[in-house]
This record gives structure tokens, C-alpha cells and sequence, in this order.
């Protein structure tokens, strides 16, 4: 492995486990001159719970030969420090991203954090219903066009196998970790997150503009955050 080199970015995806996800942020890197590999997880799969996952975000890290820097997004933060505690990375950002504590289930994430609550209170504030369709909370500050593209790629499918496993990790890797929140994330608020960053990782987090989908509303910002402007 290349130590000198700028590190490749290893993106991880939320629920439904799509790599399309990251094709907006992965422009803003190529633009910045930075590597990146956008890993597809084995979402659609009943059977396949967080080691498989963090097994294809190995898999696809196998051939960098540089540092890498993991980025988790929602679900995939009980991937992100899986993949950490088995293969050294130069730092760990968490994006909009479900925060663990070590033996945790996602299943169990929800209620043990006060998700909903959180986003209730949200969506009072705002004079706003809860929609059925969980859509409105995910897509409502992505462009149209980016919007259109996504409903273009097959439907993503969001297995249970990962709900009831264990985060089979002793304590938070030791890397340096970093959280990106979406300051109009309607899906997990931002001052819900940063209590769950301050509480679980001691961490304030950094708020920028955006709703959950940050790698799709704002690439641009989200890419300026991790490695900063183009030249």
C-alpha cells in the first residue's frame, strides 16, 4: 500500500445498498483529482446481514494500493466501523449516518436513539404530516433531474438480515472519525443527530446545507467537506 499517495474514498450506501447512489459525489471527486470506489452492497439479499456487508466493502477494497477513507452513509454507519475494525483507514466520516454502539442491532438503533420521536417533533415543527410514502422525506431538496435519474436505475431492495444482528465490534475502531449532518435531513434531524453523535462518540458534529441524500442534493458541498475545493 502506498502511503503517500492521496487516499481513496470508500463510499458505503444506506438502505437498499445501491453504489448509484455516490455517482454525483464520485464526480466531485474525479473533478478534485481523488480516487473513490462506490461499493454496491448485498442489500436485495434475505440472508446477508452486516458481515457480508462490510465482507463487499472489503472485497472492493482489495485493490487500492493506497490509504482509504471511509464514508458511511444512514444504514451503512453499522457497516463503516465494521470495515474499520478489520482494515486500517486514514479516517472514518459518518454522513447523515446511523451511529452504533458496539453490540448494537439496527433493529434496535430506532428506538434506543429516539428516531422517531425526533422526527415527529420535526415534522410538527414544520406543519408537516409524517407521509406514508417516505419519499417526500428523502427527495424533497434533490433536484428534479437527479431525481429523475434515480427513478430511471432498477428499484432498490432493502433486505431484514442486517435488522437483527449485533454490531460484533469490542469498542469504536481507532480511527479518526468524522460526522457530516444535513442541516434539513427530515429523515434522522439535525439536532437529533448531533445529541447521538455527542452521547455515542463525544464528537459535534459538522452541519452543512441538506437533506439526508447529501451525496445527491449537495455533492458538491459534501465533496468540499471531505477533501475540499477543486483546484
Amino acid at each position: 500500500m502506498t502511503t503517500d499517495a492521496r487516499p481513496t474514498f470508500v463510499l458505503i450506501p444506506g438502505a437498499g445498498g445501491s453504489a448509484f447512489y455516490w455517482y454525483r459525489l464520485v464526480a466531485e471527486l474525479d473533478r478534485r483529482g481523488v480516487a473513490s470506489v462506490a461499493v454496491e452492497l448485498p442489500a436485495g439479499d434475505d440472508q446477508a446481514g452486516l458481515p457480508e456487508y462490510a465482507s463487499a466493502v472489503l472485497d472492493a477494497t482489495d485493490a487500492i494500493d493506497t490509504s482509504i477513507v471511509v464514508v458511511a452513509q444512514s444504514l451503512g454507519g453499522f457497516t463503516g466501523p465494521f470495515v474499520c475494525a478489520q482494515r486500517a483507514a486514514q479516517r472514518l466520516v459518518m454522513v447523515n449516518a446511523m451511529i452504533p454502539l458496539p453490540g448494537e442491532t439496527p433493529g434496535d438503533w430506532w428506538s434506543a436513539t429516539g428516531q422517531a420521536e425526533a422526527r415527529r417533533r420535526l415534522a410538527d415543527e414544520q406543519g408537516r404530516d409524517i407521509p406514508d410514502d417516505p419519499f417526500t422525506d428523502f427527495f424533497h431538496d434533490v433536484p428534479p433531474d437527479v431525481v429523475a435519474e434515480v427513478l430511471r436505475q432498477p428499484e432498490p431492495r432493502q433486505g431484514d438480515g442486517p435488522f437483527g444482528q449485533p454490531l460484533l465490534i469490542d469498542r469504536w475502531p481507532d480511527v479518526p472519525t468524522e460526522v457530516i449532518v444535513g442541516a434539513d435531513d427530515r429523515f434522522f434531524p439535525a439536532d437529533f443527530q448531533v445529541r447521538v453523535s455527542q452521547d455515542r462518540l463525544g464528537i459535534t458534529p459538522d452541519v452543512i446545507p441538506g437533506g439526508h441524500l447529501l451525496a445527491l442534493s449537495r455533492p458538491m458541498e459534501l465533496a468540499d467537506r471531505l477533501v475540499g475545493p477543486p483546484h
